[in-house]
């Protein structure tokens, strides 16, 4: 089981951002990252909110090796903290662990943490990232944002409810997932392609990820009708730097029509 010394040198916070998939389920004639939402790219509402938290060092966004559409939908992308890589694989799986190489190519210590969140995640706040990081900063495993399973929860076989499944203890994962850098590359190369999360493969070696609340507007866009709902609550909403610590009548407002949905 690994071990940190508190002599260590404090270790630092990373974003890392795969953004390398065709999206093809969610019918947007494209990658989804890419598609427009109240009048910007899905990927850029997703970076503008990471851009927010002043706690990250750097975030950086592994493409496809061929993709051709990212700086037209995020023309401003550069900077210090604004890290660009085209190292994406075929696979989630392998567009973390591409990317986690980039990291550590570029200074990020084995003992610093990485948080990967999806680019499709379009409605994260800063604040959510915040509460993460506070929770696993001291933390010997680190962790990922997740929902308590609200409701009845049902096994289908041929398109049939055969049978109500205990929800007590089931979550929703959620991102970002924060893990230490060295820690999750040896879980996902141990792993494989096999895993859909970074908790899953630190799950795999026997350790077990801090589950923090998230939030149901962190909804993954999947299907073409959650373009919709984002977009609603994009439109509800203050514009990134606000929304990232939201409070009051706009947060009330997106809360509402989020309900509404449900």
């Amino acid at each position: 089981m690994p071990t940190h010394s508190m002599t260590d040198a404090a270790p630092r916070c990373y974003a890392l951002v795969p953004c390398a998939g065709v999206g093809e389920r969610a019918g947007a004639g494209g990658p989804k990252q890419y598609a427009q939402l109240a009048g910007r790219a899905v990927v850029a509402h997703t970076l503008a909110a990471l851009d927010a938290v002043p706690r990250l060092d750097a975030t950086l966004v592994a493409l496809a090796r061929d993709d051709r559409g990212f700086e037209h939908a995020v023309p401003d992308w550069s900077g210090p903290r604004r890290w660009l890589a085209r190292c994406g694989g075929a696979t989630r799986a392998a567009t973390v662990a591409a990317g986690l190489v980039e990291l550590r190519q570029r200074g990020v210590r084995a003992t610093d943490w990485v948080l990967v969140h999806d680019a499709a995640r379009c409605l994260l706040r800063a604040q959510w990232v915040d509460r993460l990081i506070d929770a696993c900063l001291s933390d010997e495993v680190g962790g990922l944002l997740a929902l308590s399973l609200a409701d009845t929860l049902k096994h289908a076989d041929a398109g049939r409810a055969t049978r109500t499944l205990e929800r007590r203890d089931k979550w929703l994962a959620q991102t970002p997932q924060m893990f230490r850098c060295g820690e999750l590359q040896a879980a996902l190369a141990a792993a494989g392609d096999v895993v859909t999360d970074e908790a899953s493969a630190i799950e795999a070696t026997g350790r077990a990820p801090l589950l923090v609340a998230g939030d149901y507007e962190n909804l993954k866009l999947t299907w073409p009708a959650d373009f919709a709902l984002a977009e609603r609550l994009l439109r509800s909403a203050p514009g990134p730097h606000e929304r990232g610590r939201a409070t009051g009548a706009a947060g009330d407002a997106a809360a509402a029509v989020l309900h509404e949905a449900r």
